[in-house]
């Protein structure tokens, strides 16, 4: 009997965090869940009791606002949040801006037994990484995580939904945060911006944009632009119209090159 329960406790025991660069906020007890990726804590922290949990994005509930339409998984996704931390005590740590324009902090969760919620939540495919210019801590460790629930098929990675898009297939799409997998055509430089364009024609064809705050941003990171042309690389933003379908890419961190 002994074996099984060792077996038991290898199978359920809390993967540890790994090794997280970020600055300690203190702790608190998660008191309520308010959707897969926020929740209200038992007491203030930096004048704020809401916290966003940075660096991923859960599927969406409607939570009351008009025009938005509850995604698949977005019911799976809260009730693991609140199994994994309702009543819990959890570390909050920082990575990068604190707050956000709706006042919620900005932060990665840590259990009391170590269980990071983020890398958690990621690889039981219930979140997808979520990265801002201004918040990109430990996003390699984020993308390892979802790569993994990805390839095994979990939770969202096995809905039509969520499945990564095409430069052909990504104009259906505009409006919506997606994830664009393809083969890069060119790279050009206009007027300080630079665009990486997937197609022949710029005014029809996918195109990733980056502004000039975005092209200091990759200089300063030593990260070249025109090293994708040829290479196959991923993309994720949200997808807009102009000129063709476009994501604007603000940081580095939005794009994986995935043939070296």
């Amino acid at each position: 009997m002994l074996w099984r329960a060792l077996a038991l406790f290898v199978l359920f025991a809390p993967v540890p965090a790994p090794a997280l660069d970020l600055a300690s906020g203190g702790s608190a007890v998660v008191g309520e869940i308010v959707d897969g990726d926020t929740v209200r804590l038992d007491r203030e922290i930096f004048g704020a009791r809401e916290v966003r949990l940075v660096g991923i994005q859960a599927p969406k509930l409607p939570l009351g606002r008009a025009g938005v339409r509850e995604w698949p998984f977005a019911k799976e996704a809260r009730a693991e949040l609140a199994r994994l931390v309702q009543g819990r005590q959890v570390e909050l740590g920082f990575g990068g801006q604190r707050l956000d324009r709706h006042g919620r902090l900005l932060a990665h969760l840590t259990r009391d037994d170590g269980l990071w919620i983020q890398g958690a939540l990621l690889d039981a495919g219930l979140a997808r990484v979520y990265s801002f210019s201004d918040n990109r801590a430990v996003v390699p460790e984020m993308l390892a995580a979802e790569r993994a629930a990805r390839a095994a098929r979990r939770g969202i990675w096995n809905h039509s939904f969520f499945a990564i898009r095409t430069p052909e297939t990504a104009a259906k799409h505009i409006n919506s945060f997606e994830l664009v997998e393809g083969t890069v055509l060119d790279v050009a430089s206009v007027g300080g911006r630079t665009y990486i364009n997937f197609g022949p024609n710029w005014r029809t064809d996918f195109t990733i944009v980056l502004a000039p705050k975005a092209v200091r941003l990759f200089a300063q990171d030593g990260v070249k632009p025109e090293t994708y042309r040829g290479r196959r690389i991923r993309v994720r933003g949200w997808l807009a119209s102009r000129d063709g379908p476009m994501i604007e890419a603000t940081h580095p961190q939005q794009i994986e090159v995935l043939e070296e």
